[in-house]
């Protein structure tokens, strides 16, 4: 599947809404409009788009969906979707939604119907006498029945409505659950009416390239890379990097990946990280390699949180931001947000690096010199995770990070880094 060509340029600030805005053991409430105070914030970072957690009407986290057409109550309504669109858009910022079409919550109506008995209405979901299949064993969450043609209808009218809407595309929760046969079912019918859409799966393990070339999706989520930049730093072993990103470049010559550090499913980076040292490398590697990054809302200004297999588990993870705006987050952040800034920068002036290769320079468990090209471009990224400084001959001129130069010889200091042209 071809991509949009919007997405070359595309980096998202990827917010959780019903925990941003600090709704989701609220009732009730116009509490979407919160976000509006946000938009400049994230233009300000150089996010490209604004990637939402599930906003459609819930029971509790947003994943156990009871009407896609509908904003979920605690959020707000239609005219307060309209108005973040709208918002959105004349800052330039496009708006990705997170469609939970895998499953739904047991107080959907359907569902609801099909426990009473309905026959029709049993048909959407997978019975087996009383007993329902469900998304890995959570109860509250009936797995749809992809085989039943009424549930793709449904989907693709979910879709196209919001797109109508002006969404500009759809992530496809647990795409990795739902049968690949079902996507290349819908998805066509989707991009009949909207063909710039861009759509993303959820997908964790499996064969990537594979898995777009059968559902007809644009891109999945680069987990495999995400696991390798945070273990390969805490292991002072980049060895497990460079192996991630030959496979990348692999990825890449079929689809471009999502590409992140942090999402509203997994530990923040700076908690996962065991040296906060080398935070900055981490994100120096999301936003030098090929791929769409994506940002975590809080990751930015170095926000802790580790998520907890239990319930409640993911609260730590998917925090308020302040009701009164940018102005009421915490000084000590700051720092990492204009860093953030620095090197989002640099990746905007360099929109090739969207479908750029990684080549291995130099290799060795605590330092790492890599190029990325495409085409005639190229910038060339050093890394040091040990206590001495290391030289190497890097020619260009420097374009952000530390390091002393004399002539093509460049001294990265220790924990530190840098990136130059060519």
């Amino acid at each position: 599947m071809s991509e949009p060509g919007w997405v070359q340029h595309a980096i998202w600030w990827h917010v959780y809404p019903l925990g941003f805005v600090d709704a989701e053991h609220s009732g009730p409430g116009q509490r979407l409009p919160r976000l509006l105070g946000w938009l400049d914030y994230a233009v300000e970072l150089g996010a490209s788009g604004l990637a939402l957690g599930p906003i459609f009407a819930s029971t509790s986290h947003g994943y156990d969906t009871v009407d896609h057409f509908r904003i979920d109550p605690r959020l707000g309504d239609d005219k307060d979707f309209d108005g973040l669109v709208a918002a959105a858009h004349d800052r330039g910022l496009r708006i990705l939604l997170d469609g939970v079409f895998n499953h739904v919550g047991t107080e959907f109506p359907g569902f609801q119907r099909a426990q009473a008995g309905s026959e029709s209405d049993r048909q959407w979901f997978r019975f087996d006498g009383d007993d329902f299949a469900t998304f890995e064993g959570h109860d509250g969450l009936p797995a749809l029945n992809h085989d039943n043609p009424a549930v793709a209808e449904y989907v693709g009218s979910a879709m196209r409505h919001w797109l109508d809407r002006g969404a500009d595309g759809w992530r496809l929760d647990a795409a990795y659950a739902t049968p690949r046969q079902f996507w290349a079912t819908v998805l066509p019918t989707v991009r009949a009416a909207h063909p710039d859409a861009y759509i993303l799966g959820e997908v964790i393990h499996g064969d990537y390239a594979e898995i777009v070339a059968e559902t007809r999706i644009d891109a999945v989520t680069q987990y495999e890379l995400w696991k390798a930049i945070w273990s390969g730093l805490n292991d002072r072993n980049f060895f497990e990097v460079a192996h991630a990103l030959q496979r990348h470049n692999g990825y890449l010559d079929a689809f471009v990946p999502l590409t992140f550090v942090g999402n509203h499913d997994v530990t923040r980076i700076a908690s996962r990280l065991d040296d906060e040292r080398h935070l900055a490398h981490a994100l120096v590697i999301l936003l030098t390699v090929g791929g769409t990054p994506s940002i975590y809302y809080g990751d930015e200004q170095a926000f802790r949180g580790i998520k907890e297999e239990r319930i409640g588990g993911d609260d730590a993870i998917r925090p308020a931001f302040p009701a009164d705006g940018p102005d009421g987050l915490a000084p000590h952040g700051w720092p990492i947000y204009r860093l953030h800034q620095d090197l989002v920068g640099l990746r905007r002036r360099h929109p090739w690096l969207h479908d750029a290769r990684t080549t291995q320079i130099e290799l060795a468990n605590e330092r790492f010199v890599y190029s990325c090209a495409s085409g005639d471009d190229s910038i060339t990224v050093g890394l040091n995770l040990g206590d001495q400084p290391f030289s190497c001959a890097i020619a260009g001129e420097v374009l952000a990070g530390a390091a002393d130069r004399d002539g093509d010889t460049v001294t990265v200091p220790p924990h530190g880094w840098v990136i130059t042209s060519g």
